[in-house]
């Protein structure tokens, strides 16, 4: 999440990343794509920290399905063909960590325990 929100964020830019998804048939291109593009850059290093986890996670597995309905089903399962394979893969992996939470060492473990202590 966080190498593509970065390449959103400081490679194409964000006006860059909106007009690419006006390119792909993505609705409302010029504010989900700048949307996107953050979300994937700061919601991956919420996911690294383990802070918010199971909501991050949600939507983000919610974010690759669009995409995978959005732009990647047409194209076939192979990634290399421009296929749903990799963010079918991103989703699950999003939604495993959805229904399953953080570990022990995330911030949200640290919080829960901090909490539970008073």
């Amino acid at each position: 999440m966080i190498a593509h929100g970065a390449q959103k964020v400081f490679t194409f830019t964000l006006s860059g990343t909106g007009a690419a998804f006006g390119d792909m048939g993505i609705p409302a291109a010029g504010v989900a794509g700048p949307a996107v593009a953050l979300f994937e850059l700061v919601g991956g290093v919420a996911l690294l920290l383990g802070l918010g986890t199971r909501v991050v996670a949600a939507l983000y597995a919610v974010t690759m399905l669009g995409a995978l309905f959005l732009v990647h089903l047409s194209a076939g399962f192979f990634a290399g063909d421009g296929g749903y394979e990799l963010v079918l893969v991103l989703a699950a992996a999003a939604a495993a960590l959805a229904l399953t939470g953080p570990g022990v060492w995330s911030v949200d473990a640290w919080a829960t325990r901090r909490s539970t202590r008073r």
